[in-house]
């Protein structure tokens, strides 16, 4: 590869990196379980970032497959994580001053 593909793909990861740990962050001492959804999902996003990166970088495309399932299931766990918060809003009594998925 030439030196800028090199050099972008260089900043590319440093950058998913960075990010992965801001949200890791978010995901420990995020105030909410929401806040921690959100973080976890977007830890999910980075780390199907971070395989496609890999991907271009070995040219082996089979790593894509992986990043496609890992998507999927990121996807029905966020759904199926919400559906729960849900189910536990409407099963909780009236309670306007604090939320059941405040921590």
């Amino acid at each position: 590869m030439g030196d800028l593909m090199t050099m972008a793909l260089t900043i590319t990861f440093t950058g998913l990196l960075v990010s992965f740990f801001l949200a890791f962050i978010r995901l420990v001492i995020g105030p909410t379980h929401a806040d921690r959804l959100i973080a976890l999902d977007l830890i999910g996003s980075i780390t199907i970032s971070f395989i496609a990166v890999f991907t271009i970088t070995s040219g082996q495309t089979v790593f894509l497959d992986v990043a496609i399932t890992l998507a999927l299931v990121i996807f029905v766990g966020t759904v199926a994580v919400v559906l729960f918060m849900k189910a536990r809003l409407i099963q909780s009594p009236k309670n306007e001053e604090e939320p059941p998925w405040k921590s």
